[in-house]
C-alpha cells in the first residue's frame, strides 16, 4: 500500500473507498458500526465461499472451502475479540458465525476434529 501525501487520505485500498466513504466520513462512524460491518462482510463472504447462496451448494462455482476456512477464522477472531463492544450485535453475529462453522463442517469431505474447525480455536468446538 502506498502512502498518499495529499491532505485527504485515500482508504480505497483498504476497502473504505468501495463503500463510498471518505476518511472524514469514516471517522464519524462509531466503532461498533465499523466492527459490525466488517463482521457482516466476512460472514457474507464465508457463506458465498461455502456455496450457500446457490440452490445446490455442492455445485456452486463460488465454493472454495480453503477460502471459507480463512474467512470463518477471521470472523471468529473478530467476533470473539470484540464481543464486549458489540452489545446487541454480538448475539446475531455469534449465531451467524456458528451457522457458517456448521455449514463448513457439513461441506467438508473429511471433517476436522472437534475444536480444530475454522475459528474453533477462538470459539471452542461447534457441533
Amino acid at each position: 500500500m502506498q502512502h498518499n501525501d495529499s491532505s485527504s487520505s485515500d482508504y480505497s485500498e483498504l476497502g473504505a473507498g468501495d463503500a463510498g466513504l471518505s476518511s472524514r466520513e469514516l471517522a464519524t462512524i462509531p466503532s461498533v458500526e465499523v466492527i459490525s460491518r466488517a463482521a457482516v462482510m466476512l460472514l457474507s463472504a464465508s457463506a458465498e465461499r461455502l456455496g450457500l447462496a446457490d440452490e445446490d451448494p455442492d455445485l456452486s462455482p463460488h465454493r472454495d472451502l480453503d477460502e471459507a476456512r480463512r474467512l470463518i477464522t477471521a470472523l471468529a477472531g473478530l467476533v470473539t475479540a470484540s464481543a464486549e463492544y458489540l452489545g446487541a450485535h454480538a448475539g446475531p453475529l455469534r449465531d451467524g458465525l456458528q451457522s457458517v462453522q456448521r455449514a463448513f463442517r457439513e461441506a467438508s469431505a473429511v471433517p476436522d476434529a472437534p475444536g480444530m474447525g475454522p475459528g474453533e480455536k477462538y470459539t471452542g468446538p461447534v457441533s
